[in-house]
């Protein structure tokens, strides 16, 4: 099939990407004219591991093509999908569409003959059918069927997710695009994706309600997290215990910082606002949505307490800045928060990131940036693990404790176990882990 995609960002591309990888003709449009000759020369613009690869070898093979005009790639095509951002608006919280209803306008004036559009970006209930309003409002003479097509990728999965979905929900209103879409999607049928087909407003309800739905598993663990520190429990045993409740399941159960990144923390607000504009106000996420932002402060207070009270003229090294590991997103990371409240209380910062480097120099001033995590260590009085990159995992710990000043060590992804930090000379820290013993222990000490 001939599809067009509005949008050459994180969901575009990767969508794009495998769509071509489909065998299907797929052209990318951005308005943005480095990003489209960048990606003409083969420089992809964000962080996914294996996209470059994936990109090159679409481009190469002819399925997949990038252009700054939309005119004649949405003319020519069957298919045409809006991935354009959705970002919060400033103000009130609510996503702002702007982007999308252009989009909607732009694909009006330049359809040639029946077109499938696909909403794939993350919009509040109702859009489809102002998108539709739009396009035939702008041409009356369109034909065209609106389809809500949500995107559920991970940042640093998003290949293996797109090709190996759990679901794809696909929302119409008119019975002819379902042939069409079951067409787009024809190539996953062997790995029995399930196609599940649904109303639009409810396909959109769909992708909000399963990222607030995560979130407020994400702050769940962070609070019992913070209980356990007080009474002497361990929260990656809770998490374990609770977990192998197949009604619960594991996933999504890591105490942290707090989530950030381009989807938690935009959805929930949004879905909080359109709560509230219909009178019906969704608490539990409204108090995960305040919960996580104090988090991520909070958190930089207990690197202030590990370091004895007060963190005023000492060196801080932080390991990690992007919100998860393989991704170069900075959007809402923990990290910035944190820094910020380390700085106000007159640390100085020294930072690495694998990835993230240059997103972070956008958002976060007046620190040092290192070469590794060593580098990072030189000197330092604390070092502060923020994200939980695989070359974090196994840092050898007698060449940190030689180059660091101080011996504190702020495991905020509980990467490591106390036992061994502290066998290696180190002031250990974790989340949700009481410097206390449990009380199992304590009872097989008296025992003895």
């Amino acid at each position: 099939m001939r599809i067009t995609m509005i949008g050459s960002g994180y969901v575009g591309l990767v969508s794009g990407a495998c769509f071509a990888d489909f065998g299907h003709d797929v052209t990318c449009v951005d308005l943005n004219a480095e990003k489209i000759e960048a990606l003409n020369n083969g420089q992809i613009p964000i962080y996914e591991p294996g996209l470059d690869l994936l990109v090159a070898e679409n481009a190469r093979a002819g399925r997949l093509s990038f252009t700054t005009d939309l005119a004649p790639a949405v003319a020519a095509a069957d298919v045409v999908f809006i991935a354009v951002g959705t970002p919060s608006r400033r103000g009130d919280g609510h996503a702002d569409l702007s982007y999308v209803y252009g989009a909607a306008a732009d694909i009006a004036r330049a359809m040639n003959g029946f077109t499938v559009v696909v909403t794939k970006s993350t919009v509040p209930v109702g859009t489809g059918d102002e998108v539709e309003r739009i396009i035939a409002d702008t041409n009356p003479d369109a034909d065209a069927v609106v389809v809500s097509n949500p995107e559920f990728l991970r940042e640093g999965a998003a290949i293996e997710d797109f090709k190996r979905p759990d679901r794809i929900v696909v929302g119409i209103e008119d019975a002819r695009a379902r042939h069409v879409m079951e067409e787009v999607y024809r190539p996953l049928y062997l790995n029995q994706a399930p196609l599940v087909f649904t109303g639009r407003r409810t396909a959109e309800l769909i992708k909000y309600a399963g990222n607030a739905f995560l979130a407020m598993k994400i702050t769940f663990i962070n609070e019992m997290a913070d209980l356990c520190e007080k009474v002497g429990g361990d929260v990656q045993e809770v998490a374990r215990g609770i977990g192998l409740d197949n009604r619960i399941g594991p996933k999504f159960l890591n105490a942290g910082p707090g989530y950030g990144g381009s989807c938690f923390p935009k959805d929930t607000l949004a879905l909080v606002k359109t709560g509230q504009d219909h009178e019906a106000p969704l608490r539990l996420v409204e108090a995960t949505v305040a919960v996580n932002d104090s988090r991520k402060r909070a958190m930089g207070r207990k690197v202030v307490a590990a370091c004895g009270g007060s963190v005023r003229g000492k060196r801080i090294g932080i390991l990690g800045l992007t919100f998860k590991p393989n991704t170069d997103d900075m959007r809402d990371a923990p990290s910035i928060a944190i820094i910020q409240a380390l700085k106000d209380g007159g640390a100085t910062i020294k930072a690495f990131d694998p990835e993230g480097m240059k997103a972070a120099r956008a958002v976060i001033d007046g620190i040092e940036y290192g070469t590794d995590a060593y580098d990072v260590a030189e000197g330092a009085d604390c070092l502060v693990l923020v994200t939980e990159w695989n070359q974090f995992r196994s840092l050898d710990l007698e060449r940190l404790k030689t180059a660091m000043s101080g011996r504190v060590f702020v495991d905020l992804r509980n990467v490591y176990g106390r036992s061994d930090l502290e066998e290696a000379g180190f002031d250990y820290h974790g989340v949700g882990r009481a410097a206390m013993p449990a009380a199992g222990a304590k009872m097989a000490d008296a025992a003895e």
